[in-house]
């Protein structure tokens, strides 16, 4: 960590009160009148007898796990009282309550200039061996930043209430004689141990807070303490990073505590981040810096050892808002030695105070983070261990969420928040476009380049596409327009988009627009295995993108024709890479896999007449004769499945491909069928080796049926691939005898029953085109007859 980033971290750390996670105060028994209905009054200390009467009308209380509500008793074991039953003086008890939630306040590190309510929530009855495990609550509300737990006068042993953050954990014990109050905050794993004899009664109620608490201690930093933090900043944002001659753009200072997404807000930060916060936004001003709160998702991955990992596996804390959050005890677990990798994503943040969080996806780079407290010292919300496996392990995984405060200069305000959000940089390009401020609308984009590509290739929707069209026609610009537009891939684009589109093509031209397109289909290898985009989605949209292209315009025809010239493009190398399957059923499948997307090229050529390129596919397909068959079939199946206007059917050569179909098929069923004593096999196109050589000669033989062949490993092994790679009716079985041992190749049934099936499918095919009214071309088919080889 550079020294400016730890010299920050350490003076925020001196900062103002820091307060603590949890804290407790005492009041006399006397200020709390309390009647349970069915059970009456309560007198202090409970009793045994009172208490079983509360078991009597309570239920076992519950915890949310996820969407559910659960009751395990094995994680929650204690007696609810319903709110509706309890019933509290509260003139009497808010003479008392008031005070103790202000002192409450004061050793939790809020600002006098806030204030403390309780909500109350539960009573609970924890009789002996009962226990809750460690765990978290939710926060019920917005304003909610904690837990005020009352426990009631009694005379029981255990039940300690223990509360744990940032490595510290503090117990609570009940009193025989007064009533106890601990309050802590929200973030803060607890747990109740078990009673060992008596009965614990507590009551709980929600901590809400009131007013301001960064507002109320604004001004209050030490000026000097300011400009010091103010000059860290400035040499921050100066010193080049590790690996790049350019300096960091932000700085990302992690806070102690947890917030939720609807929970975050400047107004409610707690304990020492209130104080921290408030200094480190008044150096930001100083230097002419912007701050916001965000949300950060840590991961850190340690060299670690475990002597007994069992207990201490993945566990996620994605708990509802109605009940308690729990979770396994993650505060103890491996030895941690040395970091390995640490990374910190940026998911929501508050650009301007009052507003809602907004999301974001920022991965934040090593040189750009600083804390006070180091994570390792914070419990995880989830931690997985990886033991010792050979090569690899003794490493554990620990995820945090904390509070961050984001520091940038604000002459680099836009590339920052366009980096943590697409959406906002083209809505503000789009704004200022506008405004008439072309000159400042160009600016900002070129400031996009060093992160756009990364940025739009996680985003890859609708709407933002569309506005990054509207965008870069307005900049009338073909850099700045190519900067924005390229990192999309052909299948975000939508039938809604034709309009904006065309206008692109209008713009910038044919030739430009082509190459845009070409990256937009992924470059040269754009499906899944070859390379990095999965096209086909996009087939399942092309027609309808193409004929909504073509209502615009004569711009809208030739984008119409790009798109499906491109697409003709990079399925005519699919198909090639499937006809090189050396398997036949793979082979076919895949082929049959790709005919949808034949027929869309073809009636998107015929809706924006593109007759050289249906002409291409028409001829390529009919050039395959029998390899193709099985694209060329699905092509027309799937056609006959779409309502064509009679207009764009005529133009799409379906019926040239259809009558091909059919005489190709009558001509394969006219040939004999082969005969009981036939057993040759077409070798397959493997490779020229001599061994190949012999085994295509054994499988051309229609009179030889097995071969027993001495062959080295070597050879074995290679035949072995290659019959089983092409799937062919030939079993092959090593005799471990002699030197070298012999393989046995034996032909099998599988044969004649391969070319059954395959017959089959051709008559059903020949029914299936007679159907639809397609004739065979003038070409007649030989009789059928028997073939004897």
């Amino acid at each position: 960590m550079s020294a400016a980033r730890v010299r920050l971290a350490e003076l925020l750390g001196e900062v103002g009160a820091a307060g603590a996670a949890s804290a407790s105060r005492t009041a006399r028994p006397d200020d709390l009148l309390l009647e349970v209905r069915d059970v009456g009054r309560i007198a202090f200390p409970v009793t045994v007898r009172q208490a079983k009467q509360l078991c009597l009308v309570a239920r076992p209380a519950r915890f949310g796990k996820g969407e559910q509500t659960l009751l395990d008793r094995g994680v929650r074991d204690t007696w609810e009282v319903p709110r509706s039953r309890v019933k509290i003086d509260k003139r009497q008890w808010d003479k008392t309550l008031g005070p103790v939630l202000a002192g409450l306040r004061d050793d939790l590190g809020l600002p006098a200039g806030c204030e403390l309510t309780a909500e109350f929530h539960a009573m609970l009855v924890y009789g002996p061996g009962q226990f809750f495990a460690p765990h978290q609550d939710s926060e019920k509300s917005d304003t909610m930043v904690g837990t005020l737990v009352v426990m009631l006068p009694s005379d029981s042993r255990g039940g300690e209430l223990v509360v744990e953050h940032a490595g510290t954990s503090t117990t609570y014990r009940p009193s025989k004689a007064s009533l106890s109050f601990v309050a802590f905050y929200a973030d803060c794993r607890h747990e109740v141990r078990p009673v060992t004899s008596g009965y614990r009664v507590v009551l709980t109620y929600n901590l809400l807070l009131r007013g301001d608490t960064t507002a109320a201690v604004a001004g209050r930093t030490d000026p000097a303490t300011v400009r010091r933090l103010a000059g860290l900043l400035g040499k921050h944002f100066a010193t080049p990073r590790r690996d790049s001659a350019e300096p960091p753009r932000r700085l990302v200072y992690l806070l102690d505590h947890e917030y939720t997404e609807h929970g975050l807000s400047w107004a409610r930060l707690k304990g020492a981040d209130v104080h921290r916060a408030a200094a480190l936004s008044a150096a930001a001003a100083a230097a002419e810096c912007e701050a916001v709160l965000a949300l950060a998702e840590i991961h850190e991955v340690w060299d670690a050892y475990d002597d007994e990992p069992q207990p201490y596996g993945r566990w996620d804390d994605d708990w509802d808002d109605d009940e308690d959050d729990w979770d396994d005890d993650l505060s103890d677990g491996p030895e941690l030695r040395e970091l390995i990798d640490s990374t910190v994503h940026l998911g929501h943040w508050l650009d301007t105070p009052g507003s809602p969080a907004s999301p974001t996806s920022l991965d934040i780079d090593e040189d750009e983070v600083c804390a006070t407290t180091p994570s390792e010292k914070l419990t995880p919300y989830s931690a997985e261990y990886q033991g010792y496996m050979g090569n690899y392990g003794n490493t554990a995984d620990r995820w945090y969420r904390r509070a961050a405060i984001v520091v940038w200069p604000r002459r680099l305000g836009f590339a920052v928040r366009a980096e943590a959000s697409p959406e906002w940089a083209l809505d503000t390009l789009e704004s200022r476009l506008r405004d008439g401020d072309l000159a400042g609308a160009r600016e900002a984009a070129g400031t996009l380049a060093p992160f756009w590509a990364r940025s739009v290739g996680a985003n890859q929707r609708s709407e933002l596409l569309a506005t990054a069209l509207r965008v870069a026609r307005e900049l009338d610009d073909p850099g700045l327009a190519t900067l924005l537009l390229a990192p999309f891939r052909v299948a975000t684009l939508a039938p809604e988009h034709a309009a904006a589109a065309t206008g692109i093509v209008h713009r910038y031209g044919p030739q430009w627009s082509d190459k845009l397109l070409a990256a937009w289909f992924g470059g040269d290898d754009p499906w899944p295995g070859f390379g990095r985009v999965d096209l086909r989605p996009w087939f399942d949209t092309l027609t309808s993108v193409c004929a909504a292209a073509c209502t615009q315009s004569a711009d809208g025809r030739v984008l119409a024709t790009l798109l499906a010239t491109r697409s003709w493009a990079v399925l005519r190398r699919q198909i090639d890479r499937s006809m090189s399957i050396v398997a036949l059923s793979r082979r076919a499948e895949a082929l049959a896999a790709l005919g949808p997307a034949v027929a869309a090229v073809l009636v998107s050529a015929a809706t924006c007449g593109a007759t050289s390129l249906r002409d291409g596919v028409v001829d390529f397909v009919r050039d395959g004769k029998d390899d193709l068959l099985a694209l060329a079939m699905s092509a027309l199946r799937s056609a006959a499945s779409l309502a064509l206007d009679p207009a764009v059917q005529g133009g799409t050569g379906l019926d040239a491909l259809a009558a091909h179909c059919a005489t190709h098929l009558k001509a394969r069923l006219a040939r004999p069928e082969r005969a009981a004593d036939d057993w040759s096999i077409a070798p397959p196109k493997r490779c020229d080796c001599g061994h190949c050589a012999t085994l295509a000669a054994f499988l051309r033989d229609p009179a030889r049926r097995s071969y027993d062949w001495r062959l080295a490993e070597a050879g074995r092994r290679h035949i072995h691939g290659v019959i089983d790679e092409a799937e062919l009716p030939v079993t092959h079985q090593t005799r471990r005898q002699g030197s070298p041992y012999t393989l046995v190749l034996t032909k099998t049934d599988v044969l004649f029953a391969r070319e059954r099936r395959q017959r089959a499918r051709d008559e059903a095919d020949l029914a299936w085109l007679d159907d639809q009214g397609v004739r065979p071309s003038a070409s007649a088919a030989r009789r059928p007859g028997r073939r004897k080889s």
